[in-house]
């Protein structure tokens, strides 16, 4: 019985949250007038992707750097979705970088992200070890998930003995 009532209660949240989501996406007044910088933070001779999905049907746009200048967009691998690359210049101070991005007939989006002083190198340092190590973090890993498994059939073996009794 108890199952059935938390059952009940994950459909209730799960189904309140899908009836929320399109209400969500009409109370956004601006659309999808959004464009994608990547990375969020670049260093000087490192490659920027801009993407965009703003364009509608057109197959081409126009982009502007403050720091690179202009470059181009053309349709990417997805339909709808234009992309464009363009490299930062060697010698560019740390600071913000604005960029805007044209596609007829009179759609204009702008956008900025962060120019850093180095990029970033190595593996991230997330205590357990070594990023080059697998096999520490797979034994590990692996420990848990048994340990899981193990309590989850000692959990349901009990339940089904009471059940009996």
């Amino acid at each position: 019985m108890r199952n059935t009532r938390i059952g009940a209660g994950i459909c209730l949240a799960v189904s309140s949250l899908a009836l929320a989501a399109p209400a969500a996406e009409a109370a956004d007044p601006s659309g999808d007038l959004t464009i994608r910088i990547s990375p969020a933070k670049a260093s000087p001779g490192s490659e920027v992707t801009v993407s965009t999905r703003s364009c509608g049907t057109e197959t081409y746009g126009k982009g502007t750097s403050e720091v690179a200048g202009a470059f181009h967009l053309f349709e990417g691998d997805r339909k709808g979705v234009l992309v464009g690359v363009f490299e930062i210049p060697r010698g560019t101070e740390p600071g913000t970088d604005t960029v805007t991005v044209k596609c007829p007939p009179r759609i204009q989006i702008t956008d900025t992200y962060e120019i850093v002083d180095r990029a970033p190198s190595g593996g991230v340092d997330a205590g357990f070890g070594s990023p080059t190590d697998r096999s520490t973090q797979l034994a590990l890993g692996s420990v848990l998930l048994a340990g899981a498994v193990a309590g989850g059939v000692v959990r349901m073996r009990r339940l089904t003995a009471e059940a009996r009794s």
